[in-house]
């Protein structure tokens, strides 16, 4: 296939201004009509589908992993329909780095191992292909499939024909959760399909589901937390109809597998916007659905303050993500959303101590109650129950002003202090500096301090030195 290489004759073309720059897609009118110029696939649709062509719209392939390429290409070459799916079309259409590259084509599992040689089979319910490549990088290929009841360990079970399986990438797009997840980007013409109408909602802003919201969020719950996610992600508003069915729903998450759901909502906490996730999540009643250990604080008397002081803390966690000198563990995004609740709690308050201690077991056990049911990695649970004991020394030795070494030699101090500061500013209190016991206070002797005094062999040797200079 002969690729059309644009040139300066093409710079006052279409998607273009006068001075022959590209436009932004979302900048531009939407045409009235979209082109009749398609590719043979679509012959029998012609009326119906949407394509935008490469001057319509601004993903390059410099923006495409070679990898991703080097596997549409292949794929396209050995007769099979290849496209890239899912958020890398969505990010790339909004001007950012996907952080991989997802693609579907018309090709069974079996025949995609075959064209790869490295690469395998993958999936229990849903088989997929996993393409590998040098240093680490995976690129994933799933066959296009249709709306159906049956998995693939079932449709064998049931002797199903994989007609009853796969299907068209019309019907694919029409199982995905969001418009703005359902545009495909077909590697033979560089052109966008758009089945569900996903280019107009990014035009417009928009979070919309795919179908009928009360129907797919009862079929998949899950999706109701992707709907929040990219609207906080993207600052887009979600529709109407959606946003009533997620209200209407929001108790229907507890039917889904928990540790697919703590899977989902880590993503969002880790994702440099979990602010305005909260906000949503509030707002939609999925924070109580999604944790239901939140509930007697929310609805107690300090609610209201509990909800404050969590806003104020994401904030601030969001900042320390964006930071790229700040490396920011998932014990310390479990201890960021959890400290507003500890805050309020009396059972809390009561382990306070004029005395250097910690209270790392109760701390643990408060964890396990407001996070429950989702487990964690061992180590994971107990970093964050050490960072959230540790704010009563944190709080009694910057009162003293002096910081013994048994408090500053704990692995998890640095984090305990990143805490102690974003609980003080959400409450308008002064902060201490990250590393406080390294600060010489006044009167101190900057000279001296931290030496240690010689002793046995190197101390008679020292002695003899201070000798000759005294001679001398």
């Amino acid at each position: 296939m002969k690729i059309r290489h644009y040139t300066k004759s093409h710079r006052k073309g279409k998607g273009r201004n006068r001075r022959g720059r590209k436009v932004p897609f979302f900048m531009k009118q939407e045409p009235s009509a979209w082109p009749a110029v398609q590719n043979p696939l679509f012959e029998s649709m012609r009326e119906e589908n949407h394509i935008i062509l490469r001057p319509d719209h601004n993903i390059s392939r410099k923006n495409i992993d070679k990898e991703a390429l080097k596997v549409l290409y292949r794929l396209k070459d050995a007769g099979f329909t290849a496209y890239l799916v899912g958020g890398s079309v969505r990010d790339m259409l909004l001007g950012k780095k996907p952080k991989d590259f997802d693609i579907g084509t018309d090709a069974r599992p079996e025949q995609i191992r075959k064209i790869f040689r490295h690469s395998r089979i993958i999936g229990k319910r849903f088989r997929l292909v996993h393409v590998y490549f040098r240093g680490g990088k995976i690129i994933e290929v799933s066959t296009f499939r249709k709306q159906t009841d049956y998995d693939d360990r079932e449709a064998a079970r049931e002797e199903l024909a994989n007609s009853d399986i796969y299907g068209t990438p019309r019907e694919d797009a029409s199982r995905r959760d969001l418009t703005i997840n359902g545009l495909f980007y077909n590697i033979a013409n560089f052109s966008i399909i758009d089945y569900v109408g996903g280019m107009s909602d990014l035009r417009k802003g928009i979070v919309r589901a795919i179908g009928d919201p009360e129907r797919r969020f009862l079929r998949d719950p899950v999706r109701m937390l992707r709907a929040i996610r990219h609207a906080s992600r993207t600052g887009f508003e979600i529709e109407p109809v959606t946003w009533k069915a997620i209200k209407a729903n929001a108790d229907k998450i507890r039917l889904c597998a928990i540790p697919r759901v703590r899977d989902e909502w880590l993503k969002d906490l880790q994702s440099g916007v979990s602010a305005s996730w909260a906000e949503l999540m509030l707002e939609s009643g999925m924070l109580e659905a999604v944790f239901p250990g939140f509930k007697p604080v929310l609805h107690g008397d300090r609610g209201k303050e509990t909800v404050d002081m969590l806003l104020k803390m994401l904030k601030r966690l969001d900042k320390l993500l964006k930071t790229e000198k700040q490396n920011i563990g998932e014990e310390l995004q479990l201890a960021f959303l959890a400290y507003p609740f500890f805050h309020f709690d009396p059972e809390w308050r009561k382990l306070q101590s004029e005395k250097i201690r910690w209270p790392t077991y109760e701390a643990r056990n408060l964890l396990h109650e407001i996070f429950h049911p989702y487990d964690f990695r061992n180590m994971i649970s107990d970093q964050a129950a050490q960072i959230l004991a540790s704010q009563w020394p944190v709080k009694l030795c910057s009162r003293r002003g002096s910081w013994p070494k048994r408090v500053w030699s704990k692995m998890t101090f640095r984090d305990s202090v990143l805490l102690f500061n974003a609980a003080a500013a959400s409450q308008g209190l002064p902060e201490i500096e990250d590393e406080p016991h390294t600060t010489v206070r006044e009167g101190t002797n900057r000279r001296n301090r931290g030496r240690r005094r010689p002793r046995g062999k190197n101390r008679r040797q020292a002695k003899a030195n201070n000798r000759k200079q005294k001679c001398s």
